[in-house]
């Protein structure tokens, strides 16, 4: 990966801190890739999960960050005691005794690793995570708060309220688009502006596009409304000969998208890929990207597709989904919701070589500005504007 091998004068310390930084996510994935791009450029880099992952999944081979987790066990499930006798039983209360322990040891662990330098930076992978630091002694260090979704998310859940207590009080928050960090703006959040996330791999030569393949990724999960996909891909490809739907991704709704497809008697052009390691590979398989998800911030499936010179049909989700796509210039942008419209969409661009090519080739120009050097020179001039 080419990082931009240059040395930076100002040799920083930096802290990434996420809640689960190794499964295989998008966010997660992000972190691995700054960390190794800012360690690539001379900074010392920390990697620091709060709690392992239950399936952990190797982003590097030869880190150059360093790379530790402060729990010993994933996040146990969330529990609430049906009556009283329940949350006071000797049992339940020596399991919240040995959690209290284990949070205070994994606090105590972070705080001798942020005291052992006299200044950097923490960068903070989301809400939950900036409020686990709460109780961290790291006032000697600045602060940079992530997000990696959109306003109107973070509006139908507990993040608004998490950033809105923390995030005020960190010298950033970032956000992914224009859009969102002027939302978070006008909602009394002064010190948001924009980082996007960076692609995990250089541009180059655009994929073929005439594989006949369409393409999901993303996690098999109710949330990405793959059922969506494959009720709009039996209808777009039904008399188009050769055409198949290719899902990367694992997740809870496996055997149940695997039933619907066979329903609807296209078991056979439906592949559930799973999670693969070369996803530059995949995406050069398809021939187009969909991307039907209940929600989304701005998703980096459609910008890792467009750095392939992968056109994508998507809802319209939100502001960092539209300036990834241009509609009717690098991809096609339909109502949310509206599988007919989708299915329209996809079967167009099935239809229409040329189109395709025309949308990859746009798309991918669209998302050089995405480059992992690109992002790592907007991050220091970011630095260097907060050490001012």
């Amino acid at each position: 990966m080419n990082s931009g091998t240059r040395t930076t004068e100002n040799r920083r310390n930096l802290f990434l801190v996420g809640i689960d930084v190794d499964s295989m996510g998008g966010s997660q994935r992000v972190m691995h890739t700054l960390a190794q791009g800012f360690a690539q450029r001379g900074h010392r880099v920390d990697l620091i999960g709060i709690r392992p992952s239950a399936a952990p999944y190797e982003f590097f081979s030869a880190p150059a960050y360093r790379h530790t987790t402060l729990y010993s066990t994933p996040s146990a499930p969330a529990w609430h005691a049906q009556r009283l006798s329940e949350r006071l039983s000797p049992a339940r209360m020596r399991m919240a005794r040995a959690a209290r322990a284990e949070r205070e040891r994994a606090r105590r662990k972070l705080t001798q690793r942020f005291a052992a330098v006299d200044d950097g930076y923490v960068i903070i992978g989301s809400p939950w995570a900036v409020d686990w630091l709460a109780s961290v002694e790291w006032s000697h260090l600045k602060g940079v708060g992530q997000y990696h979704e959109s306003f109107v998310q973070a509006q139908g859940s507990a993040h608004l309220r998490l950033i809105r207590s923390h995030y005020p009080l960190l010298e950033k928050s970032v956000f992914l688009s224009e859009g969102d960090a002027a939302a978070f703006q006008r909602d009394r959040l002064p010190n948001a502006t924009v980082m996007p996330n960076p692609l995990p791999f250089p541009l180059t030569a655009p994929a073929p596009l005439d594989t006949r393949r369409i393409g999901a990724v993303g996690r098999l999960e109710a949330v990405k409304r793959l059922d969506r996909l494959i009720d709009a891909f039996a209808v777009a490809c039904a008399d188009l000969p050769g055409w198949e739907l290719h899902i990367f991704g694992d997740g809870s709704q496996e055997a149940a998208l695997r039933e619907q497809a066979a329903q609807l008697g296209i078991g056979d052009r439906v592949r559930l890929r799973g999670t693969v390691s070369d996803m530059v590979a995949a995406y050069r398989e398809l021939a187009v990207l969909a991307l039907t998800s209940e929600r989304e911030g701005r998703p980096m499936a459609i910008a890792e597709a467009a750095g392939c010179g992968v056109p994508c049909v998507s809802f319209d989700l939100s502001a960092g989904v539209r300036e990834l796509i241009d509609d009717g210039r690098t991809g096609t942008l339909v109502r949310p919701g509206d599988t007919a419209a989708l299915a329209d969409a996809l079967r167009r661009l099935a239809e229409d070589d040329e189109l395709r090519r025309s949308y990859g080739l746009a798309a991918q120009s669209r998302v050089a500005s995405l480059e992992l050097p690109v992002v790592l020179n907007q991050w220091e001039r970011l630095f260097d504007e907060i050490d001012r």
